[in-house]
């Protein structure tokens, strides 16, 4: 299994500080690669020769954005296939955008994130005097 990291978005992370925050919570499994990849995903999976793409989904607007690529996608490669993975409920209303404004204000994100990403948003952001 590979992780693709996009490149190319704006992120508060960068690909390779990304890359090795996933690497160090994929890292007990041997088959899983993480790559950072800035084209098409098809491209990618053509390349290492991959079949099926996984991707996770919250909540409809999210299926109905995912649908959209995954047709794109089998367009562009019709050997490609995407399966839907919906997440647990707790993580139901999570977004990233409101867990990285949580946690520039200091907020706890502890129950949100794995350790690792805590810590990196603490470092990220600093401590917040008076909190």
């Amino acid at each position: 299994m590979v992780v693709a990291v996009n490149s190319e978005k704006k992120y508060l992370f960068s690909a390779d500080e990304r890359v090795k925050l996933i690497e160090g919570l994929v890292g007990q499994w041997k088959n899983v690669r993480v790559r950072s990849w800035n084209r098409l995903i098809v491209e990618y999976a053509r390349q290492v020769d991959a079949r099926v793409l996984i991707r996770g989904v919250r909540n409809l607007a999210d299926f109905s954005y995912e649908f959209d690529l995954a047709m794109m996608n089998h367009g562009l490669n019709p050997e490609i296939e995407t399966v839907f993975l919906s997440t647990d409920p707790q993580y139901f209303v999570l977004r990233s955008s409101a867990i990285k404004e949580l946690a520039s204000f200091g907020g706890d994100v502890s129950s949100m994130v794995p350790e690792s990403v805590e810590a990196a948003l603490r470092a990220r952001f600093g401590e917040v005097e008076g909190v």
